[in-house]
């Protein structure tokens, strides 16, 4: 089985790439010695997204450790935000809150209306092979911001998230259901058709 060392220290994350990826051994950039902050200064989740993977894929370089290295960006993008948060949707009220985040989202949406209220998440992968070959993978995932939370509050926008393809909130669903549809999910399906 081929590991594939993951550039992130979200456990959410970590989770939903193990569930899916199931035919390869995740491991986390603190699993290899990693404990370093990544300063994520791009301009989109694509480049954000190599960021990680190119300062992960150096260190096993100098650590003579030959594995693929993934990394992901991804955020919620609202339209009538003009695409806000965006690559800032984690600190999106200043700081890394979920409740701050999701109360200054609808704060800002206060006077919005459906159907004005449309939204996605977006994602990016990359992944680097030992080889350099820098494969890229995307995935969105339509729906809209609700006025009020709905169901699960513990992780980031998907209590206020209805998802168009589950015709329910991000909040309510299964996990199973959410990583079918989610704009994660898409990302890593368009990614193993690239492997």
């Amino acid at each position: 089985m081929e590991t594939i060392v993951l550039a992130s220290n979200n456990q959410h994350k970590i989770k939903e790439f193990k569930e899916i990826l199931t035919n390869y051994n995740i491991v986390t950039m603190a699993d290899v010695g990693f404990t370093d902050d990544i300063v994520e200064d791009g301009t989109t989740f694509e480049e954000n997204s190599k960021i990680k993977t190119n300062t992960i894929a150096k260190y096993l370089r100098e650590k003579n450790l030959n594995y693929m290295v993934m990394a992901d960006d991804s955020g919620l993008c609202v339209d009538a935000l003009n695409g806000e948060p965006g690559i800032y949707s984690a600190r999106y009220a200043g700081e890394h809150n979920h409740q701050a985040n999701r109360d200054k989202l609808l704060k800002e949406l206060k006077n919005v209306e459906d159907p004005n209220r449309t939204a996605r998440f977006m994602c990016v992968i990359t992944l680097l092979k030992p080889d350099n070959t820098m494969l890229v993978a995307k995935g969105t995932v339509e729906g809209k911001i609700l006025k009020e939370e709905t169901g699960d509050t513990s992780f980031g926008y998907d209590c206020l998230f209805y998802c168009n393809d589950l015709k329910k909130c991000f909040g309510e669903s299964t996990d199973e259901e959410k990583n079918r549809v989610s704009h994660r999910g898409r990302a890593i399906e368009n990614l193993l058709k690239q492997l």
